[in-house]
């Protein structure tokens, strides 16, 4: 609970996975992927109910035997590569929501969030009066330095400025951010109605790279790996 506000945390993890078969409950450094997620949570100082939304058995039972509840089974209409994040929510809110105040979406494939990280998430979205925030890390590339190729093969930049001036130093960019699925928070009234995660007036929360890794193929697991081997990934 933060200023009087009742916070549940939705942890979303569907069976299917097509980069990495089974990569949910897959362990990295002895510990299941989903269990770096459900560990964050429940030393979280704000998330007062932690459950699970899941289509899958195994991962079901793998989170229960981690401490994370699960009061139902997603319906196999919103565990498609076509649901939306949004509506995976909506259900589990419109079946377990009631009583809440601000609603927190945990993707299993962000390991190395920590519970600081979800709670700055949260302190921020209060803080300011936002509706929504989201956890962001800075961008590797810079879109100042992006083109499209023409069909005559000329380079058209991304970002409409002029003049074009592709010689400037990199430390004399602004800084650009991007999204990283690590943490996402919102008031649950506002999803039940139609609002999204990601909207006018969105505040962010700003997380290392390294604790932004998203795990999404054979190649993210021994970079996950890698990181744990050098001392943590904080």
């Amino acid at each position: 609970m933060i200023n009087d506000l009742r916070v549940l945390a939705i942890v979303t993890a569907r069976g299917g996975s097509k980069g990495v078969v089974g990569k949910n409950v897959r362990p990295i450094n002895g510990k299941p992927l989903i269990g770096w997620t459900i560990d964050a949570a429940n030393n979280s100082q704000y998330i007062d109910r932690l459950i699970l939304s899941s289509d899958d058995d195994a991962i079901i039972a793998c989170a229960r035997k981690l401490g994370c509840e699960v009061p139902f089974v997603r319906p196999d209409h919103l565990a498609t590569d076509e649901a939306s994040s949004v509506d995976v929510l909506r259900h589990a809110l419109e079946a377990e929501g009631e009583g809440f105040d601000l609603m927190v979406l945990l993707q299993p494939t962000s390991p190395f969030r920590l519970a600081k990280d979800i709670d700055g998430a949260i302190e921020r979205l209060v803080e300011t009066g936002a509706r929504t925030c989201i956890t962001v890390c800075k961008a590797a590339k810079n879109p100042h330095w992006m083109f499209e190729i023409e069909e005559d093969g000329r380079l058209e930049p991304i970002l409409k400025i002029e003049p074009i001036n592709i010689v400037k130093r990199r430390q004399d960019l602004p800084p650009v951010y991007s999204v990283n699925g690590a943490v996402y928070v919102a008031y649950v009234q506002d999803i039940l109605i139609g609002g999204g995660l990601i909207e006018h007036g969105t505040v962010a929360h700003v997380m290392s790279a390294k604790r932004s890794l998203d795990i999404d193929d054979e190649t993210d697991f021994k970079i996950a790996e890698t990181l744990l081997e050098e001392n943590g990934a904080t």
